[in-house]
């Protein structure tokens, strides 16, 4: 299994039966390939909807995600305008939030909206998620495309929001903020807190029950 959908099965595994989730763009868009049996989550998106498909089998004409991707709409699926959804957003009835991130910091803040220098679109709906959502997951890969790492002790790029991580998830280890502090409490398989500390420049502690990720046996999609 390749890094991203190693991280996206281990996502899943984070879910709940009946969760509201919002998933970015990207990466995060994998998840629902890889829920476990028996969990349903209900698929929000900041444009308006509440119950989209995630298969793209099943998109609807002119009707796409946040990020432009074509999707439909689960039976009792709803359509609403922006100010209802951001309300739903900001009033704390996001159970998760998956986004990816171009930078976390041993505080918990999150830049994943822009590279200065650099031409984006706006910053969409991230600030509001990541402020709003019970549960925030940031699901990247652990080093950039250079191996410089992504997991600091201070972002340098602008926030997207400030100590709001909860969790961290990449192809080499699982994060959780326990009372504020970062720490591994899962390994991939095959790889040693070593590997990990050589490309995480926050620091960390170690979890006394930190694991190996059961990574699934079976081929996945």
């Amino acid at each position: 299994m390749d890094a991203k959908k190693l991280i996206a099965w281990r996502v899943a595994q984070e879910m709940h039966d009946g969760d509201v989730v919002n998933l970015g763009i990207g990466l995060p868009t994998l998840v629902p390939n890889y829920l476990p049996a028996g969990i349903s989550i209900t698929l929000q998106s900041e444009n308006g909807f509440l119950g989209l498909s995630p298969l793209q089998g099943e998109a609807l004409p002119g009707l796409v995600n946040a990020g432009g991707q074509p999707c439909g709409m689960v039976p009792g699926g709803a359509y609403f305008d922006s100010a209802m959804s951001f309300a739903i957003i900001r009033g704390g009835h996001v159970d998760v939030t998956v986004l990816g991130g171009l930078q976390v910091d041993q505080e918990g803040s999150l830049a994943n909206w822009m590279v200065p220098g650099k031409m984006v679109p706006g910053m969409g709906g991230a600030m509001d998620l990541v402020s709003g959502a019970k549960n925030v997951i940031v699901a990247m890969e652990h080093t950039t495309r250079d191996g410089g790492a992504k997991i600091l002790k201070r972002c340098t790029l602008p926030l997207t929001a400030a100590g709001k991580v909860t969790s961290i998830i990449t192809e080499m280890a699982v994060f959780r903020f326990i009372k504020g502090v970062l720490t591994l409490t899962e390994t991939a398989p095959g790889v040693t807190v070593q590997d990990i500390r050589a490309k995480t420049e926050a620091a960390f502690a170690v979890s006394p029950d930190c694991k190996e990720m059961k990574a699934p046996k079976t081929p996945q999609p």
